[in-house]
């Protein structure tokens, strides 16, 4: 007997089989539905009160701004929200946030991004909100705002702003050292080298450097020395002044920044106030989402 009729046949049954699927996977298009528009502001996330306060200060900012939408919040770190959870305080993941925010009907949510840099966390935001608009019944737009440096201009201003932040007691011989996180496995980290330059045009004595990329804390004291710094105030360039900030910046920790610097001949003061606080750098932010929603 003539096998070829069978291998016909289940190639006939097999291509069925993958066209179907492909039908489902596409879906049906979705009715039209009401407009409904939505903002959802990301950040890495605090367990500090602090920094609680301050993510609350940026919500007023955003409500004022853009009256009447609904705004949500979601915090990126898993650890963070188990921490909080364990408290007794339900934070989303972005993901999570915007499932609800579906299946409540958005029909355009607009990310803002509360990272500083367009790092690894940042990229991971963007391709999974993208998700959500690919689903069949899903938010049909979503835009995803800039973190606070991504641009020339944005590093322009806030280099600047941040040097409005050093408390005014400040002496001209004195240093100030803006702390950042930093991350030596991705390209972006590169754009602490540049704020440092940015920095340095407008204070030789004014340095940027970071807690795991570049510059690192080695780097950063070698400068400091090289220019006869005695005495620095340290600020995170971080959104909020969370356990970075305390316990790796400023903290008693023998590694810490203000540990290594005091060993090293410089007196510290740390000035804990994040980012997110300061109005002149949440205007850059909104700048941002104001881009995203015009987008929308």
């Amino acid at each position: 007997m003539d096998p070829s009729w069978y291998f016909e046949g289940l190639g006939a049954v097999m291509s069925a089989v993958f066209l179907g699927s492909t039908f489902a996977v596409q879906g049906k298009r979705p009715s039209p539905r009401p407009l409904k528009k939505g903002i959802l502001l990301s950040a890495f996330g605090t367990t500090l009160p602090e920094g609680g306060a301050a993510f609350k200060g940026m919500q007023h900012r955003v409500e004022n701004t853009f009256p009447g939408t609904d705004i949500r919040w979601a915090y990126s770190s898993r650890f963070v929200r188990t921490k909080l959870a364990r408290a007794g305080q339900t934070v989303d993941s972005p993901e999570m946030m915007l499932a609800r925010m579906m299946d409540e009907g958005f029909t355009h949510v607009a990310v803002l991004s509360l990272h500083v840099i367009p790092g690894a966390e940042y990229h991971d935001l963007v391709r999974n909100a993208g998700l959500f608009a690919r689903m069949t019944w899903g938010i049909e737009r979503i835009e995803v705002a800039r973190p606070l440096l991504s641009s020339h201009e944005d590093m322009v201003r806030v280099a600047g702003a941040m040097l409005k932040t050093v408390p005014p007691k400040r002496e001209p011989h004195e240093g100030v050292v803006f702390v950042g996180h930093g991350n030596e496995r991705h390209p972006a980290d590169a754009i602490y080298c540049a704020m440092n330059g940015m920095v340095q045009e407008l204070d030789p004595l004014a340095f940027v450097g970071t807690i795991s990329g570049h510059p690192d804390l080695e780097k950063v004291v070698f400068r400091m020395k090289a220019k006869g710094v005695e005495k620095a105030y340290l600020v995170p360039l971080m959104t909020v002044a969370g356990d970075h900030a305390r316990k790796d910046m400023a903290g008693d920790i023998p590694g810490s920044w203000k540990s290594v610097l005091a060993k090293n001949g410089i007196r510290c003061e740390p000035v804990l106030v994040g980012m997110v606080e300061h109005g002149e750098i949440v205007e850059i932010w909104l700048d941002h989402l104001r881009d995203a929603i015009e987008r929308l």
